[in-house]
């Protein structure tokens, strides 16, 4: 009798698995995580609390419209409620904007590299992905974008600072942009790092969204305020892109200790800036000693730092991971670096200051 496999979607052939940061590194005197992005801190006051608090139910389901945080998002950003929509991280979100606008023969356009899950989740939905290189300063190429566009593009995604590299979109450019991206093309700004931004000359996507209906705002909790275990985003965008979201949510994605932490969260404002600020400091201190050492770092509006280091991005990591600090390689590319406790980002100093010399 011949075995026969279950026929599975042709889409997925090629599609490469999301790749998450490597877990601390065991190799050194040290183990420390620097591959994910994630905030080196604790849960911001009262959260923790929260959340145990929360758990208590685990056996009911959570409230799916997510009524308290909803509410919360609603007056924190001034839009109305029906503007608003929730999701399992930025990165659920950003699924369900792909599944809502794009299908076979459609196009998805972003720059690249960018976040590595847009080329995954466009194939995943059957949509073709148009990746457009960033400049020679690492930034995003918007005039190449435009060129890129057809009848067949769907989405745009713009990502803003950059992952990986830091780099961000001014004002004047990315209103031009907008401005002459057809109409029925969204576009979805990424802003999953916007609280450590201190260029003055990046807008918030919030205020440019105002009055562009096919702009969308993505945010999340992961980053600045430190809930990367809970899963826990958003979007703001005008009401049919708003209610599209809601109806290609995953049911329940969106936990009550999820829910209940995000609110806590956006109510300990005054040390969550603390914290942004201190991470801030951090990342100049540590793009100016590997400036120092020789290297060529784009200037970062993120919690993280862009080594350009080709094909030798997996050997850089490699040397850190013996050291103890998992790093994240893009191989081809670089290497980006969380800032995060001064004890590791110490010990990447050390590192790249002995790497430097093999260059």
């Amino acid at each position: 009798m011949t075995e026969k496999t279950p026929k599975l979607r042709a889409a997925l052939d090629g599609v490469p698995t999301y790749q998450p940061g490597k877990p601390a590194a065991t190799g050194g005197p040290a183990g420390y995580k620097l591959s994910s992005n994630e905030n080196p801190y604790p849960p911001l006051p009262g959260v923790l609390e929260r959340a145990v608090e929360a758990a208590g139910s685990l056996n009911r389901y959570p409230d799916m419209a997510c009524t308290g945080l909803m509410a919360e998002l609603a007056e924190r950003f001034e839009v109305p409620l029906s503007h608003l929509a929730t999701g399992t991280g930025s990165v659920g979100v950003a699924q369900q904007l792909v599944q809502a606008t794009s299908g076979p023969g459609d196009e998805v356009i972003f720059a690249w590299r960018s976040f590595e899950a847009y080329p995954i989740i466009t194939q995943v939905s059957g949509a073709t992905p148009v990746p457009v290189p960033l400049t020679e300063g690492d930034v995003h190429d918007l005039e190449a974008m435009l060129a890129a566009i057809t009848g067949r593009t769907r989405l745009i995604f713009v990502c803003n600072p950059n992952n990986p590299t830091g780099t961000v979109v001014h004002r004047a450019e990315l209103e031009s942009f907008l401005d002459r991206v057809p109409s029925d093309v969204l576009v979805v700004l990424d802003e999953a790092y916007i609280e450590f931004i201190r260029d003055e000359n990046v807008p918030n996507g919030i205020d440019l969204y105002r009055d562009r209906p096919n702009v969308c705002v993505l945010r999340t909790f992961s980053k600045a305020y430190g809930l990367a275990g809970l899963r826990v985003g958003f979007a703001i965008a005008h009401e049919p892109v708003a209610a599209a979201l809601r109806k290609t949510a995953v049911p329940f994605g969106v936990s009550h200790v999820a829910q209940e932490a995000a609110i806590a969260s956006l109510r300990s404002e005054k040390a969550l800036k603390e914290r942004v600020d201190a991470l801030v400091e951090e990342r100049a201190r540590v793009a100016a000693a590997l400036a120092a050492q020789g290297w060529t770092v784009p200037e970062s509006q993120a919690n993280f730092v862009w080594l350009r280091l080709g094909d030798r991005a997996a050997d850089f990591a490699a040397a850190c991971d013996a050291a103890g600090v998992a790093v994240r390689p893009f191989q081809g590319d670089g290497v980006r670096v969380t800032i995060g406790e001064t004890e590791a980002n110490d010990i990447v100093l050390r590192v790249a200051e002995e790497f430097r010399k093999q260059l």
